[in-house]
Formats: structure tokens, sequence, C-alpha cells
């Protein structure tokens, strides 16, 4: 069913990305990891839809969906370029129920982003601090530079006070000075380097570009992880996952 969701705030993340905080009469909650469809519809009846993921926790009793600018996207530029407070649009969700974690899930669990497809697992990362997760968790977090880590502040906070959560960033293309961190794309090798072994047995999370994904998830399984073990959520030049 369609809702009515309306703008609470804006938030520039990144020089690409924006969160909004939005608000649903009604909104039932959702589980960390799911996703929205967002519709809107032009002055003369012309209607564009696509899926975002969630980033905020369910305990945060607000939705922030994180919503990276696209030059050609229909529903993406006018969310992170134009939206302002008050203003509203069409969702529906949520949706999803493979790609989900939340803390009655025992095991470590390993996080793998890529650009803005940090956004549900942020809201796995998020549910974990509110909901007073003691699972071991890992965030490997490729950017192409420091200005483009979403929540950059927020996690480094919380992997210095929390030793059961580690964030492992990479920088593709720009590193500030001093970095100490990694300076190249994800690939077997640094998988190898920066995730926990496939015998620890951690459900991993792979969230990003379609081709981010599929080359991480085949690493993964070369690397000797079982496939049941990976989950997948990729999204395409448009954004829907």
């Amino acid at each position: 069913m369609w809702q009515r969701a309306r703008v609470l705030a804006v938030r520039d993340e990144t020089p690409g990305i924006r969160t909004l905080t939005v608000d649903v009469a009604g909104w039932v909650g959702h589980r960390p990891g799911q996703h929205v469809d967002v519709r809107l519809t032009a002055a003369d009846g012309y209607q564009a839809q696509r899926s975002y993921s969630i980033a905020s926790a369910p305990e945060a009793g607000r939705l922030e969906l994180a919503v990276e600018r696209l030059d050609d996207g229909e529903v993406s530029w006018w969310l992170a370029s134009e939206a302002r407070d008050g203003d509203a649009f069409e969702l529906r969700g949520p949706i999803g129920g493979y790609f989900v974690w939340d803390v009655t899930m025992a095991g470590p669990v390993q996080l793998v982003a890529g650009g803005s497809g940090v956004a549900p697992l942020l809201s796995m990362v998020r549910h974990r601090v509110a909901a007073r997760g003691d699972q071991a968790m890992r965030l490997l977090y490729s950017a192409r530079s420091l200005n483009d880590v979403v929540a950059h502040d927020e996690l480094v906070d919380l992997a210095a006070r929390d030793s059961g959560f580690e964030l492992v960033c990479t920088l593709t293309r720009e590193q500030p000075p001093g970095w100490s961190g990694y300076a190249r794309r994800v690939d077997a090798a640094l998988l190898a380097e920066a995730l926990w072994g496939p015998e620890t047995e951690a459900g991993t999370y792979v969230c990003g570009p379609t081709r981010f994904v599929e080359s991480v998830a085949s690493a993964l399984i070369d690397l000797g992880y079982r496939a049941n073990s990976i989950k997948t959520e990729r999204f395409g030049p448009t954004g829907t996952p």
C-alpha cells in the first residue's frame, strides 16, 4: 500500500549523498536491511519510482533514507537535491526479508559496503548499538575519498568506544595526508586481509553497485566462504537495489 511521506529534515552526508528524515503516518517499523519504494508524481501525472534502503535503526523512531544524487536519476535527483522540509511524496514498504540482520541472530557478522551501498548496513550497525547487541561486527567500507564516507564521524566514534565493532576503510581515489588505511579497490587479497576468515562462519552482507557486489561475492566464494553465509544487495545505474 502506498502511503504519504513527509520530509522532516535533510542532511548532506557527502558531496553526493543526502539523508532524508521522513515521517510516515502509521509506519509499521522495519528490520535492518530492508528498503522502501519511493514514488514521485509530476504535475502532468507522470510518475517515477525507485527503491531506497533504510539507513536508520528500527529503534530510532524515525525513517531515514540515504540517497545518492544521480545526474540521470528521475527520483534520486529530486530527493538528493530539491526536497525540502515539509515536502511530500509517496512511499511503500518496508520491503525485503532476505537481506536482513538483527541482534537475535547469533554469531559474528561482517559487512562489506561499496559507496552508497552502506545505507542498509548502517541500519544494521545502528540497530546493534540501540538494541545493545554483543555480536562481533566488522564493516569494510570502500569509498572514493574520505569525504565520500557516509556517517564517518559516527562510525569512527563507535569503533573507538565499542570493542565489538570494527571499521575498516579503503579509499580508492584520494587519501588524506597520513592515511594509514587501505588505498585500493576491494579484491580477493584485500578481503583476505580485512575480513575474518571463512573458518569463523561469520554472516557476511555485501551491498553496493552491481559490479562491486558480484566481484566481492565471487571473491568470497573463492576464498572458501560458504555461499549460504553470504547475502547480497545490489543496485544498478538507477539506484534500485
